[in-house]
């Protein structure tokens, strides 16, 4: 690893998803999109669902993220997330199921219907088809 180098583990409530090093971290937080280049000052920061780019060897990885944590030091990253998803595993279809699942749900809520899960599900599926770019 270089000095120009951020080591980067995202890990999952399943354990390590990816161990590796980039020369870049694009992510969301609570304030608006955000970079990370080797030798940032410290950072620890909340993670929405949202899209994670990580620059490795000079390739973009795109990554849809359910909600974490970014933890930065010393050219160390650590990302803790709920659920982690590489641009070239999601199902479009799968995607846009899940999507209709949960907008029948919220439009159709009753008692029995959790709306705020409801809500998290169609966010998470919209995450997918957009970082999927369709």
């Amino acid at each position: 690893m270089s000095d120009k180098d951020i080591s980067v583990r995202i890990i999952t409530p399943f354990g390590v998803y990816k161990q590796t090093t980039a020369s870049i971290i694009n992510f969301k937080n609570t304030e608006g999109q955000r970079g990370l280049l080797a030798n940032h000052i410290p950072i620890v920061s909340i993670l929405p669902i949202s899209q994670l780019v990580i620059v490795e060897n000079g390739v973009r990885e795109k990554y849809a993220i359910g909600d974490g944590m970014l933890y930065f030091k010393d050219n160390y990253c650590r990302i803790l997330v709920d659920v982690i998803e590489n641009e070239k595993d999601i199902d479009f279809n799968r995607a846009t199921a899940a999507k209709e699942r949960a907008l029948n749900r919220i439009r159709d809520a009753g008692e029995s219907v959790d709306i705020a899960r409801a809500e998290v599900a169609l966010k998470k599926a919209m995450n997918r088809i957009t970082t999927i770019g369709k």
